[in-house]
C-alpha cells in the first residue's frame, strides 16, 4: 500500500513539475528575442487630407493601421477589453495559472479543446512573434515570450501594443483604424456600445465584424457590456441604455480614395522629397486641394467632354475614342493647387495629362508675347499691323518660306493691340514679334523662366510644348499682379506629430502690377466679347485666353477670376485632330465656365471683380475704356491718318 502511495505521489509530483520542466527545457535551450515588441514599429497607414482637413485617401502596404498612443485610448475601452478578455490583467505576470488549470479541467471533461486561457500578453505575443502552427512547442514559446515581455514592458505599453496590433475585421488593424472605418469617429467620440463592438472583435473578427453580421456583432457587444455590469464597472442605467443602442456602421473601401489623380501626384512628389516609406510610415499629408472644387472640376470636365462627343456625332468622319481632357486650378496668390484632374475618367485612363502631358498651347501662349510688349511701353491702344507677310529662313542649307495666316483667313490692316489679342489674330501677333525683334523677345522671355522656346517666329503661335500645370504656373504672372508663383500640392507632412516637410512659397517677379493689370483688362475682353465668350459666367469677372493648334489638334482655355486661376485642355491622345469645329473656345471654355459656376455656388462670398492698382489711368478712346500707366502711356492726340495711307507709307 505504501508503495502504491509513493507511486501515486511521484506521478502527481511529476505531473505538476512536467510543465515547469518543459518550460525550463525550452527556456534554456533557445534564445527568445522580443526586440520586435520592445521596439514596436508596425506598418502604419499614411493619410492624405485636403486643405480643409477632409480625408482624401488611405495609403498602406499590407496592413491598414492608424496608430493610437495609450493616452489616446479611452479608459472605457481598456475596461471593456479587460472585462471580456483578461479581467486580472493587472495582477498576473503574463500568464494566468488559475485560468490555465481551469481550462485544462474543462478540456479534459469535454474530451476536446473547449476553452482557452490566453492572457492579453499571450495574445499579443501570438499575433506579433509566433506562427499559426498548433504545436506544444509553440504554446510553450508563447508562455516564455509572455513572461519575458512582462519583464521589459509596462502593462500600459502592452495594452498600447495590443490595441494597435490586433486584427478587427474588414481589413482594419488596431482599434483606432476600426473606430474610423466602422463608425467614422475618433476614439474619443465612441459610445460604450461602439467600444464594446470593437473589443469584442478579436475573438472572431470575420464572424463578429458588424459590416458582415450586424446582429451577431451586437450580441457579442452586449455580452461585453453585461460583463462590465457584472463586474460593477458600469451602472444599471448605462448598462440598459447601451444594450438598446444600434450604432450606424459604415461599409467603406479601405483606401477611401476620393481623388486618385491627387493621390498619384502626391506619391510622385513625396518620392521626390526622399520619403521611401510612404505606404508604411504613417505620414499625415496635408494637401492644398479643396475636395469640393476637385469634384466640381471633375464634373465640369466630364460634361464638356460629353458635349464634344455629342457634337461629333453629327459628323461621319469624327472619331472621339481618343478624346480626353485635363483641368488644373490654382489659388492665384499662393500657387496652391485647388483641383487637378488628369483625364475625363480615371478608371479608363490614370495617365495624368494635367501634370505629365505636354502639348502645344497655341494662341493661349500669346498673352506672354503681349505682356512683353506692354512691359516695353505698348498699350491696348497701340496699333499693330494685321496683314500677311512672307518670311524666309534657312533650314538644312536650303531657303524656306513661311506664310502664316489668321484662323479666319482674312486680315484687318491696322488694329489695336487690344483687338488683336481679343480676337486672337495670328498675323498681328507675328508682326508684333517681328517689330520688337525676336532676339529682344527671347531676352525678355527669360524673366518668365519658360524653357525650350523655339528660336524663330513660330514662337508667336505657341509652338512650345507645355503641360496644363506648367501653363498654369506661367499664367500666375497675369493672375497674381505680375508675380509668378510656383504651384504647390503639399502644404506639410507630419509623422508622429513632427513636421517632416513644409512648403516654401517660391515666387518670381515678372512685371509691375500696373502692367499685369493692363493685360488682365484685355483678357477680360477676350471673355466678354472675344474668342473666349463661352467661358463667361454671370456674376463674376473672368479673364483668359483660348488656344487652338493647327488642324484643331489641341483646344485650350487658360484664365482666371480675381482669386482663382484655371487651365483646361482637350485633345486626342495620339495627337490626331479633333473634329473640325472643335476649338479652344468651343471645347475647353465651357468646362472653364461650368467650373466657375460651381465656384460661385460653393463660395458665394468669393471676390468677384478685379481691382485696379494705384498708378492705372483710365482713358476713354473712341467711346471705349483703355488703361495706361507710367510705362504704357496714353497716346498723344494726333491727326487721323487713313489706315491704307499709313500702310503704304
Amino acid at each position: 500500500m505504501k508503495i502504491v502511495k509513493n507511486i501515486f505521489f511521484t506521478l502527481v509530483l511529476f505531473g505538476f513539475l512536467t510543465p515547469f520542466l518543459i518550460l525550463g527545457y525550452f527556456l534554456l535551450g533557445q534564445s527568445y528575442d522580443i526586440e520586435e515588441l520592445i521596439e514596436y514599429n508596425p506598418q502604419v497607414t499614411t493619410r492624405i487630407y485636403d486643405k480643409n482637413g477632409e480625408k482624401i485617401a488611405n495609403i498602406f502596404e499590407e496592413e491598414h493601421r492608424y496608430y493610437a498612443t495609450f493616452n489616446e485610448i479611452p479608459p472605457r475601452a481598456i475596461e471593456a477589453l479587460l472585462a471580456i478578455e483578461d479581467t486580472t490583467f493587472f495582477e498576473h505576470p503574463g500568464i494566468n495559472m488559475d485560468a490555465i488549470f481551469r481550462a485544462i479541467v474543462k478540456d479534459i471533461q469535454a474530451g476536446k479543446l473547449v476553452e482557452g486561457a490566453s492572457t492579453i500578453t499571450q495574445q499579443l505575443v501570438k499575433n506579433r512573434l509566433l506562427s499559426r502552427e498548433k504545436k506544444l512547442s509553440r504554446k510553450v514559446k508563447e508562455l516564455i515570450y509572455s513572461l519575458k515581455v512582462e519583464r521589459y514592458l509596462t502593462k500600459e505599453q502592452i495594452l498600447e501594443r495590443y490595441l494597435n496590433e490586433i486584427y478587427l475585421g474588414h481589413g482594419y488593424y488596431g482599434i483606432k483604424t476600426a473606430a474610423d472605418g466602422y463608425f467614422h469617429k475618433q476614439l474619443s467620440e465612441l459610445t460604450l456600445k461602439e467600444i464594446a463592438i470593437l473589443v469584442g472583435l478579436p475573438k472572431a473578427p470575420s464572424t463578429y465584424a458588424p459590416t458582415k453580421n450586424y446582429e451577431i456583432s451586437m450580441g457579442r457587444a452586449n455580452r461585453v457590456i453585461s460583463r462590465m455590469y457584472a463586474l460593477g464597472w458600469i451602472d444599471e442605467q448605462t448598462h440598459n441604455s447601451s444594450l438598446l443602442e444600434k450604432p450606424k456602421v459604415f461599409d467603406d473601401t479601405l483606401t477611401q480614395n476620393n481623388a486618385p489623380f491627387i493621390v498619384d501626384e502626391v506619391a510622385r512628389r513625396v518620392a521626390d522629397l526622399g520619403i521611401s516609406d510612404m505606404k508604411s510610415g504613417g505620414y499625415e499629408i496635408y494637401t492644398t486641394i479643396d475636395m469640393r472644387l476637385q469634384e466640381a472640376a471633375k464634373d465640369s470636365l466630364k460634361k464638356a467632354y460629353d458635349m464634344s462627343v455629342e457634337r461629333a456625332a453629327n459628323y461621319r468622319d469624327a472619331n472621339t475614342t481618343l478624346l480626353n481632357g485635363a483641368l488644373v486650378s490654382l489659388d492665384s496668390k499662393t500657387g496652391d493647387i485647388l483641383a487637378l484632374v488628369g483625364s475625363v475618367d480615371y478608371k479608363k485612363s490614370s495617365y495624368n495629362r494635367a501634370t505629365q502631358g505636354r502639348r502645344q498651347p497655341g494662341s493661349a501662349f500669346k498673352p506672354f508675347i503681349y505682356q512683353v510688349a506692354i512691359d516695353l511701353g505698348y498699350s491696348g491702344a497701340t496699333e499693330l499691323v494685321d496683314m500677311a507677310r512672307t518670311y524666309t529662313y534657312e533650314k538644312d542649307g536650303e531657303e524656306q518660306k513661311w506664310q502664316p495666316k489668321n484662323y479666319e483667313e482674312d486680315y484687318e490692316g491696322l488694329m489695336t493691340l487690344r483687338e488683336a489679342l481679343v480676337h486672337s489674330r495670328n498675323l498681328a501677333t507675328i508682326n508684333l514679334v517681328s517689330d520688337i525683334g525676336l532676339t529682344q523677345i527671347l531676352k525678355e522671355f527669360k524673366k518668365f523662366g519658360i524653357e525650350n522656346l523655339p528660336p524663330n517666329l513660330s514662337l508667336a503661335l505657341g509652338t512650345i510644348s507645355l503641360s496644363p500645370l506648367q501653363l498654369a504656373k506661367y499664367y500666375t504672372s497675369f493672375a497674381n499682379s505680375g508675380v509668378q508663383v510656383e504651384p504647390n500640392l503639399i502644404r506639410y507632412i507630419d509623422k508622429k506629430a513632427t513636421t517632416v516637410y513644409e512648403k516654401k512659397e517660391q515666387t518670381r517677379y515678372i512685371t509691375k502690377d500696373t502692367q499685369a493689370y493692363i493685360m488682365t483688362a484685355i483678357l477680360k475682353d477676350v471673355v466678354e466679347r472675344g474668342t473666349g465668350k463661352q467661358a463667361k459666367v454671370k456674376g463674376i469677372e473672368l479673364a483668359g485666353k483660348t488656344g487652338t493648334t493647327n488642324n484643331n489638334i489641341d483646344g485650350w482655355f487658360a484664365g482666371y477670376s480675381p482669386t482663382i486661376e484655371t487651365v483646361v485642355w482637350f485633345g486626342n491622345d495620339d495627337n490626331s485632330p479633333m473634329h473640325k469645329l472643335e476649338t479652344g473656345g468651343r471645347v475647353a471654355a465651357p468646362a472653364f465656365s461650368m467650373y466657375y459656376e460651381n465656384v460661385l455656388r460653393l463660395y458665394p462670398q468669393i471676390q468677384r471683380t478685379f481691382e485696379a492698382p494705384a498708378g492705372i489711368m483710365e482713358v476713354v478712346i473712341n467711346g471705349k475704356k483703355e488703361y495706361f500707366s507710367d510705362i504704357s502711356k496714353p497716346p498723344r492726340a494726333e491727326t487721323e491718318i487713313n489706315a491704307q495711307e499709313k500702310l503704304l507709307f
